[in-house]
């Protein structure tokens, strides 16, 4: 998208006479003006011409639903605005839709209102009216309330347009596969014609020999460039160092990282899989490549996790113009002493720097799985700071989000662990966090984020139409159980 934008439309009626539908148009533009002057919305806010009949709202959906650059419509009824007259365009929109309840002056003229005040400033109903019959249609949408000037609405609005943009990244999005997934495990397998037909994203598999042509075709002045650039950003041990015992692993995986951008660049794709069983040609499991790929936007899961490698694309998109914090992650083992229980997340080697706390070392260690050479990887420990562990599983009928609000403590220092970590007290507890996680089948593979939030996961499921599941400091173990089964109900009964 050269221009992603949301565009900013004014409901009204003809009823009220030309001179109300300028003021209504010059309050509207306004509105629209400062909201693309925010600094909270990360995208262009384009103000539409007010719409007044059911022709210029078919009109707009069309147009809206054929413009590339355009990620969603804020939706506002500046005066009454019969809801009737919204039925046919927003029944064919199929982009996200967010509706704005305001109006344009915060306080009340007390001294001085009279009805033609009245007249013009019709938010307070004409929303109601708009409400029901985005109701009564179904429409999937946000609502967000109050005066459009406040930092907290703006807040609101920029957090939407980020899910929105990202959903907008999606679509037609290409994820390539690496061989298979890990052999005989189910959580990273999954029904990849439904998610194309349900996310608009496809997924595909290529042999690792596909990849081992760009990994050979590195020339040696670009893996040395590259090199000079590892050095300049990290830490490096001494026998990866130039002149080190292990210098030549260094420039291989220098070699692996530019191989596979060169693929992904070349086939278009946005994110990809490896898995330490398909290795053919390949001296190492790419470490260090997925771990600067990630950090620079691109979507990753290990072991053939396409469903995860899709999901942390949509997040690197949504934290756009945001200090990067986000991350491929595993749930690997538990500090359990009581009343203080911890997760330390890990992977075997991709974990992406952008969570880094400290300046990341580059290290060379055995695997003990793949059969290949010691890989090189970035060592590193996370940063504090409140957090969100995400994932996307395929229950066989449907998807379902998990997400979960934690905290992220120090990491202690750990010598012999030569991986990247992050450790985080899980909400609302751990004893009902991670029970309610295991009851919604959540997946040993998560998005691990500082930016995205549990309510943008929600307001990412609404316009996938996916179930959404919270686990945060609200949640009882026992209302969650109930949540499950009356959501297995309720979406067998809406198919």
């Amino acid at each position: 998208m050269a221009n992603p934008s949301v565009w900013f439309v004014t409901g009204s009626q003809h009823l009220y006479g030309p001179e109300v539908l300028k003021q209504v148009a010059e309050n509207s533009a306004k509105i629209a003006q400062e909201l693309d002057s925010s600094s909270d919305i990360p995208v262009g806010v384009i103000f539409k011409p007010v719409i007044t009949d059911p022709e210029a709202v078919r009109a707009l959906v069309l147009a809206a639903n054929s413009d590339p650059d355009c990620i969603g419509l804020v939706l506002w009824m500046h005066t009454f605005s019969p809801g009737k007259m919204w039925i046919g365009g927003l029944s064919q929109l199929n982009k996200p839709a967010c509706h704005l309840h305001t109006q344009f002056n915060a306080e009340l003229p007390w001294s001085t209102i009279d009805m033609d005040f009245m007249n013009l400033n019709q938010a307070a109903h004409g929303d109601r009216e708009a409400g029901h019959i985005h109701t009564r249609l179904g429409l999937r949408r946000k609502v967000v309330v109050g005066h459009w000037s406040h930092t907290s609405v703006q807040k609101q609005l920029g957090d939407w347009s980020r899910v929105a943009l990202a959903w907008a990244d999606w679509q037609g999005a290409k994820f390539a596969r690496f061989g298979d997934n890990m052999r005989f495990v189910s959580v990273t397998e999954g029904d990849k014609v439904a998610a194309e037909a349900k996310f608009g994203f496809s997924v595909n598999g290529f042999g690792v020999g596909d990849l081992v042509k760009f990994v050979d075709g590195a020339s040696d002045d670009s893996v040395t460039q590259l090199v000079s650039e590892y050095a300049d950003l990290y830490d490096i041990a001494p026998e990866l160092a130039t002149g080190g015992a292990r210098h030549d692993a260094l420039r291989y995986a220098a070699r692996q990282e530019i191989g596979i951008r060169a693929f992904l660049e070349d086939g278009n794709f946005k994110g990809f899989t490896t898995t330490f069983e398909d290795l053919h040609g390949l001296d190492q499991l790419p470490g260090l490549a997925c771990q600067r790929l990630m950090a620079a936007g691109y979507g990753f899961g290990g072991e053939g996790d396409w469903k995860t490698a899709a999901l942390l694309r949509a997040f690197k998109t949504l934290e756009t113009g945001l200090l990067p914090g986000t991350s491929f992650m595993e749930d690997y083992t538990y500090d359990l002493v009581q009343g203080e229980e911890q997760v330390l997340g890990a992977h075997m080697l991709e974990i992406c720097p952008s969570i880094a706390s400290n300046k990341p070392r580059l290290e060379i260690h055995p695997l003990g799985i793949g059969g290949k050479s010691d890989p090189v990887r970035l060592k590193f420990s996370s940063r504090v700071g409140a957090a969100t562990n995400t994932t996307v599983v395929d229950l066989g009928h449907r998807f379902r989000f998990i997400v979960n609000d934690v905290t992220a403590v120090e990491v202690p220092e750990m010598p012999n662990l030569p991986v990247a970590s992050a450790l985080w007290k899980v909400h609302p507890n751990f004893q009902e966090g991670v029970a309610a996680w295991i009851y919604g089948g959540g997946a040993h593979h998560t998005v691990y984020s500082y930016n995205v939030t549990s309510q943008q996961v929600r307001d990412f499921a609404e316009i996938a139409n996916v179930e959404c599941l919270v686990i945060d400091s609200e949640t009882k173990l026992n209302n969650f159980k109930n949540e499950l089964r009356w959501n297995e109900a309720a979406y067998k009964f809406n198919g």
